[in-house]
């Protein structure tokens, strides 16, 4: 007769086998096993700040290329008694970090966004450089607001713009003879990206337009008009910048060569005419009314 006890030892033995072996198989794909796939939730539509009050209403901006004489006439218009042209103020290198997961709904409350926060700062700075000169007209004039231009339109509605154009192939000259290691593509692309927004601005905004080679071959004509479209009286002092002070010439702040240091007007260079422009380089030359 079998003993019962090794009976029940054989079963034990036989369930343990059964288990390890399901341990150390890969599941079964069964229709079963498969989760069912869970709902996302639906992506939050992206809120878009109305306009705050501004507190500079109208500034100025100058679109333009780098290497387009921009600072020139900056100094120009800071000589005039009623316009704040400072050195290029980067503005749209002034962020806003909303730091906290709630903080955007915090805000939303206020009717505020990112973007309209930052908005709201660079008009301050703008405000405050105004209040801090006692004129009545402020200018900007970095060259990267050309890469910016709707969006400045979108933050001041009401402002005003001078574009400021320079034939493409002496703005790739001077690009080139600045720098120790110019690589002829990338100067190229840069100042085809310059031209094609200075041509959506050109053909978008109400803009005054004007050329470096007129500005520098006609001062007085050129600014003349410019206080035209300003609204404001011109003042001869304009033209002699050299004996006011436009604070500190350097690096990322405009230009610091020794033409403008020098507090003369002086006749633009030209651009080369045996230098091929790119096909659209040249289209854009063409409109602007250069020969090519």
């Amino acid at each position: 007769m079998r003993d019962p006890r090794m009976s029940a030892i054989g079963k034990g033995l036989r369930r343990r086998g059964r288990l390890m072996k399901e341990a150390v198989s890969p599941p079964r794909r069964t229709l079963d096993a498969v989760p069912t796939p869970r709902p996302r939730p639906a992506a939050k539509a992206s809120y878009t700040a109305p306009c705050a009050p501004r507190l500079v209403e109208s500034p100025v901006f100058v679109l333009s290329s780098v290497r387009s004489g921009s600072t020139l006439l900056r100094v120009l218009l800071n000589s005039h008694s009623r316009i704040r042209a400072p050195h290029e103020m980067h503005l749209r290198t002034l962020n806003v970090e909303l730091s906290r997961s709630f903080t955007a709904e915090a805000m939303k409350a206020l009717e505020l966004d990112r973007r309209e926060l930052e908005h709201m700062l660079w008009d301050r700075v703008l405000h405050l450089e105004l209040a801090r000169s006692d004129k009545d007209v402020i200018v900007d004039k970095t060259p990267a607001n050309t890469l910016i231009w709707p969006r400045l339109h979108r933050c001041w509605p009401h402002a005003k713009y001078i574009v400021l154009l320079r034939h493409p192939g002496a703005v790739i000259a001077s690009l080139t003879s600045r720098r120790a290691d110019p690589d002829h593509e990338a100067i190229l692309a840069e100042v085809l990206q310059y031209a094609e927004k200075l041509e959506e601005a050109r053909q978008s905004l109400d803009a005054h337009v004007i050329t470096y080679e007129e500005l520098t071959a006609e001062p007085e004509k050129t600014t003349r008009d410019l206080c035209d479209y300003l609204g404001l009286p011109w003042e001869s002092a304009m033209l002699d910048y050299g004996t006011k002070d436009h604070g500190t010439f350097r690096p990322q702040l405009g230009d610091w060569s020794s033409t403008i240091k020098s507090g003369r007007i002086q006749p633009a260079r030209t651009a080369d005419p045996a230098a091929e422009l790119s096909p659209r380089l040249a289209e854009l030359a063409k409109a602007w009314g250069y020969p090519v």
